[in-house]
């Protein structure tokens, strides 16, 4: 029985894992999306501002 329990807790060790690094792939992307919208908006403001 005590085989049975630890390899239950590794399988949901792995488990939690790779949604953990499901969680930090797609922070990335969004933060990247997020960080290409910032620096469109502080273009057009920058331009506007200076006339352009």
């Amino acid at each position: 029985m005590a085989c049975a329990r630890g390899s239950t807790a590794i399988e949901y060790a792995l488990i939690a894992s790779l949604i953990g690094l499901a969680i930090v792939g797609g922070l990335g992307a969004t933060g990247n999306s997020v960080g290409g919208s910032v620096n469109l908006v502080m273009e057009r403001v920058s331009a506007a501002i200076s006339g352009n």
